[in-house]
């Protein structure tokens, strides 16, 4: 395996470690992120259906982080009354964050109206319980940063596998989101994503893997894993000019601040 941390303390912070495609080998791939360093992850949820299996996860290993929410792709499969649910499990079930919610305007045949719907219920839920959000935005930054100012309460976050321009990062951060970086970065082609996270202030970096999607450079082709946040972080750290250790270490109280992990 590449990319080996052992010193470092990496969090990743968006893994949908209970996904099916980890069904035959989740302990492995677990043993393997912490041996790359990957010591803590935070595990958003989809479905309604998929928040049981989530949180009977989280509770069996050490590091691991809820986050119980509404997926934009997966319309299909939620309920009117999901929105209620949410609120009702997550007075009974401790959370990290909320999500993994949003928008998501590339996918064909998804009704945005009802993507807003579930995106602004969601957002009330975050309020309600003081916690923060995990947002999908996929060519949907504008919508997404739209909907935060008008929602008018305070509000705090991630925007997840962030691919949008220098403007709309500072608008992000102003408002109180964190960007989360991961594979895509590692590849030479994506240099606006590259200028911006060389230059973006640290104290809104995240690091994540998106497993099992979005694998990086090295991985082209693969399922992704938590372990390979390790090449991640050593990309990032490169481009900043800044150690592999302080990078993941910045990053990692990044995400402990921002899920209230102490």
């Amino acid at each position: 395996m590449t990319g080996l941390c052992p010193h470092l303390a990496i969090f990743d912070s968006h893994a949908h470690l209970d996904a099916p495609e980890f069904d035959g080998d989740r302990a492995r791939v677990l043993r393997d992120a912490r041996e790359a360093g990957v010591m803590e992850m935070l595990v958003p949820a989809i479905t309604a259906a998929g928040w049981p299996r989530l949180q009977a996860l989280c509770a069996s290993e050490p590091g691991l982080h809820p986050a119980y929410g509404l997926h934009p792709c997966y319309l299909a499969q939620h309920a009117e009354g999901d929105l209620v649910a949410l609120d009702a499990w997550l007075r009974t079930h401790p959370a990290a964050a909320v999500g993994e919610c949003g928008l998501d305007y590339m996918q064909a045949g998804l009704d945005r109206e009802r993507q807003m719907h579930f995106l602004r219920g969601q957002f009330e839920i975050a309020h309600r319980f003081d916690l923060p959000l995990v947002l999908h935005a996929r060519h949907a930054f504008e919508a997404v940063i739209l909907e935060l100012r008008r929602f008018g309460k305070p509000l705090r976050g991630v925007v997840h596998s962030f691919s949008g321009s220098e403007q709309q990062a500072r608008q992000l951060w102003d408002l109180g989101f964190h960007l989360g970086i991961g594979g895509p970065v590692t590849y030479e082609r994506a240099q606006r994503l590259r200028r911006i996270v060389a230059q973006m202030p640290i104290e809104f970096l995240l690091l994540e893997s998106d497993a099992p999607d979005q694998p990086g450079a090295a991985h082209r082709g693969e399922r992704n894993e938590p372990a390979h946040v390790a090449e991640v972080l050593r990309c990032i750290a490169a481009l900043r000019g800044e150690s592999e250790a302080d990078v993941a270490a910045a990053t990692s109280a990044n995400a402990r601040r921002l899920f209230g992990l102490g």
